[in-house]
């Protein structure tokens, strides 16, 4: 019983952790930051859905209220959590990357986007600390959330989202079909991955015509070769010469932060991620099956 409390507590004092940092994260960006633009706008969202999300989860387990909650409280928090460290971790990246790199700006402003900066890393290490303390251990039986393989789907989700924000601007799918089936497979396994995310948060697996494991292991088997297909393809038809591509960045990229060509390179990275992922929930999925069988 003395264990169960320990743990307990050291996951509240994480989340109220994870809250604070994500809190000040956004209030000293916002207060004196003096930063505009559409990659501030989506590092706010980053702090602030997961600041929201994070008061609601722990509004909910202080009042006793998860009965009464129309999901299923053993996927939800953890789920959220892996977003919410997913996404303070891209703005943390994102935030210095844009707002600081090669910055002209000093004093106050300066000094509140080095203290956004380190606020928001300190939110991604409390996000992790609470999916590290939420996840399944061997032989506890948990919510498929919070076991490995759920835990890749919603880093295969939060993958393709960064391949959608890339990939639409400006729009660089319609110049061949190839391109399209790419497009086409970040869509499909993307709908797919959430959907499975959605079911397993509000319990509503057992709708499914054939068991859950089943379907989970030929659905990964189905993504792996397509977005091996897509990891293979983008590259070619993007930087090969025969195709209009550029092998080496251009110069007229020196003077953005971030070109169209740093774009297409990060897109058949993200891919080429985003495969690797699906390979290992592959693996994890079949052995599943296996198990069970």
């Amino acid at each position: 019983m003395a264990l169960v409390v320990l743990q307990s507590s050291r996951l509240l004092w994480a989340r109220v952790a994870a809250l604070l940092f994500a809190c000040v994260a956004f209030s000293v960006a916002t207060h004196g930051g003096f930063v505009y633009g559409s990659m501030y706008d989506w590092c706010m969202f980053c702090w602030v859905f997961s600041f929201i999300c994070t008061l609601l989860v722990l509004v909910v387990e202080l009042l006793g209220l998860q009965a009464r909650v129309p999901v299923s409280w053993t996927n939800f928090p953890i789920t959220f959590a892996c977003y919410a460290a997913l996404l303070c971790l891209s703005a943390s990246i994102l935030f210095p990357f844009w707002y600081l790199r090669g910055s002209q700006t000093h004093g106050e402003a300066r000094d509140h986007r080095i203290a956004a900066t380190v606020f928001s890393c300190l939110a991604t290490l409390a996000y992790l600390v609470e999916v590290s303390l939420s996840r399944a251990r061997p032989g506890e039986v948990a919510g498929y959330m919070a076991t490995v393989p759920g835990l890749l789907k919603v880093c295969e989700t939060f993958v393709a989202i960064i391949i959608f924000l890339f990939i639409s601007n400006p729009v660089s799918y319609n110049s061949y079909p190839a391109l399209k089936w790419c497009m086409a497979v970040y869509c499909i396994c993307f709908i797919i991955s959430m959907a499975i995310v959605v079911l397993c948060v509000g319990e509503c697996t057992g709708c499914l015509p054939i068991p859950f494991p089943r379907f989970l292991s030929a659905y990964a088997l189905l993504a792996v070769l397509m977005y091996l297909s897509a990891t293979i393809i983008w590259p070619v038809f993007k930087f090969d010469s025969r195709y209009n591509g550029q092998t080496q960045r251009p110069v007229s990229c020196q003077y953005f932060e971030l070109c169209v060509w740093d774009k297409l390179v990060a897109i058949a990275v993200l891919t080429a991620l985003n495969f690797l992922i699906y390979l290992a929930d592959l693996a994890y999925s079949a052995r599943l099956v296996f198990v069970r069988t």
